[in-house]
């Protein structure tokens, strides 16, 4: 081994505690932030299907005018 290679071993070894704790700490980082987007995407879709329920239930009464059907109906039954 070259003296650069020995000398970049003992770095590392001499930092190797500080290396994963930032690795586990960069790794929590992470987990929580695609915990957070998750809950954050869960509670929008929560919030509109709830919001789209409550608007359903005060629409109220639906009318429609069914006379054109009507005197299409009548007209087919008086062909025959």
């Amino acid at each position: 081994m070259s003296q650069e290679k020995v000398d970049r071993y003992k770095e590392q070894k001499r930092n190797r505690k500080a290396i994963q704790a930032k690795k586990k700490r960069n790794a929590l980082i992470a987990k929580a932030s695609a915990a957070l987007v998750v809950m954050a995407l869960g509670a929008w879709l929560g919030y509109s299907a709830v919001d789209l329920y409550m608007q359903k239930q005060n629409s109220g009464p639906v009318t429609a005018d069914i006379t054109a059907l009507d005197d299409y109906v009548t007209s087919l039954n008086t062909e025959q």
